[in-house]
């Protein structure tokens, strides 16, 4: 049997995750998350692809590569989950489950200071508010989900 793969991708300037105010983002990088990510897989007995771009284009055409290779996407777009209609119809396009995460806690804030997703409608679930916790929730979700 084959070996289940995800991938994760993470949007433009999240690895400066570690400069930006800790009581919102915690603590750590962005490669701490990744390393996190690969060790859980490893206890899941599955595997991750972290990818980070910076550009809108570099993750569609990820996306476009991802059937075939991989059994599910989590994704953390930053702020293009609020406005990229174009990276909502690649992450459909796919037909791959999707897990959205962001790592801070939105729907505890202000109205206006939620976050706002044109992405979760293609998306199977979405997770935040667990700062880095939330990619691990993330990829248990999804290795849940494609168990056969």
């Amino acid at each position: 049997m084959k070996k289940r793969s995800f991938l994760v991708i993470s949007g433009p300037n999240l690895n400066l995750l570690g400069t930006r105010k800790t009581s919102i983002y915690g603590e750590g990088s962005l490669q701490d998350i990744h390393r996190g990510l690969q060790q859980r897989a490893e206890q899941l007995n599955v595997s991750v692809e972290c990818r980070q771009f910076n550009s809108e284009g570099a993750i569609v055409d990820c996306l476009q590569e991802a059937p075939g290779r991989f059994d599910g996407i989590i994704i953390n777009a930053g702020a293009l989950a609020h406005y990229s209609y174009t990276l909502r119809s690649a992450i459909g396009s796919t037909l791959l489950p999707c897990v959205e995460v962001f790592i801070s806690n939105v729907y505890a804030r202000e109205e206006e200071f939620r976050h706002k997703s044109v992405i979760a409608p293609v998306c199977v679930g979405v997770i935040s508010g667990f700062g880095k916790k939330s990619y691990l929730l993330a990829l248990d979700a999804l290795v849940n989900l494609t168990e056969v």
